[in-house]
């Protein structure tokens, strides 16, 4: 095949639509094959799988993986691509183009439309470069569905990547820490240079693959209570987690409640949220809620 991601083919496809990269939906295309062949390899994505991917661009990624994949969903939300896609892509047979906003896309539907047209699946996987400006809200609307996905495996913003997978008490742990780990096993596989694309973005970028758990390690009673109690505990991370709680909207227990339901962790009141795992807030929620 005819790789898109190389400076020149990426420019000439650029000059020969004319097309003007849009701010808004934060347009940064990839323009190395070495970074391409590590995200195809390191998402795990097999002959008989589907490959869900958000924001194809001028189809760089997607061409990488109609070749691996039994079949391709691009979804993209820039119409003026629409064209230079059908373009790119003309040759591969096994992949489907959506002109659509991917946080209203109806993952479920959309999933079974494929299976209906391409039979089952062994592994339904995203794999995207996603763009930086919306990149929490569309992974955390993707685990927060509970839609069947084994995995996410994209490019992001290095900074986004690292408060995905880090430890309690880091300065990068957070409530995104949390809800993250609590739905998947995140690592990051690269790490990706600012000249790896076109337009350079002003950031570093890494890969990361969220591995998505069927039965999640970490057992809640209540799960909203246990979300609304780590909000709460990173709202300001300079107070102690006992003051976050108290003054928390939503939240309604006395500040002897919280001391004592820390006291049953082994916590002292003046602990912050930023040293509780994500097991300790869970048993946190329990003892407040009874």
């Amino acid at each position: 095949m005819t790789k898109i991601a190389n400076p020149a083919n990426t420019i000439d496809i650029i000059k020969k639509y004319d097309f003007n990269f849009q701010k808004k939906f934060g347009q940064n295309f990839l323009i190395d094959t070495h970074v391409l062949d590590k995200i195809c390899s390191e998402s795990g994505l097999g002959k008989n799988d589907l490959a869900i991917e958000i924001g194809p661009g001028i189809g760089a990624l997607t061409q990488y993986l109609a070749v691996t994949a039994k079949a391709v969903v691009s979804v993209e939300i820039d119409k003026n691509l629409l064209p230079i896609l059908g373009d790119t892509l003309k040759d591969y047979k096994n992949i489907e183009l959506i002109n659509a906003d991917f946080l209203k896309v109806d993952l479920e539907k959309l999933i079974d439309e494929c299976i209906q047209k391409y039979g089952e699946f062994d592994n339904i996987r995203i794999i995207a470069n996603l763009p930086y400006y919306i990149t929490t809200p569309i992974i955390m609307n993707v685990l927060e569905s509970h839609t069947h996905i084994d995995s996410i495996t994209v490019m992001i913003q290095k900074e986004v990547a690292d408060r995905m997978q880090a430890a309690p008490g880091s300065k990068n742990y957070g409530a995104l820490s949390l809800a993250v780990q609590y739905y998947s096993d995140p690592y990051v596989v690269a790490f990706v240079p600012q000249n790896c694309f076109i337009p350079r973005p002003k950031v570093g970028s890494s890969v990361i693959r969220l591995d998505i758990y069927k039965d999640k390690p970490i057992k809640t009673v209540n799960e909203k209570l246990m979300f609304q109690i780590i909000r709460a505990g990173f709202n300001q991370r300079r107070k102690t987690l006992v003051n976050s709680l108290i003054n928390f909207e939503g939240l309604q227990f006395s500040k002897n409640k919280i001391i004592h339901a820390l006291s049953l962790l082994g916590k002292s009141e003046k602990i912050r949220g930023e040293a509780l795992s994500l097991d300790e807030f869970a048993q946190l929620a329990e003892y407040l809620q009874e």
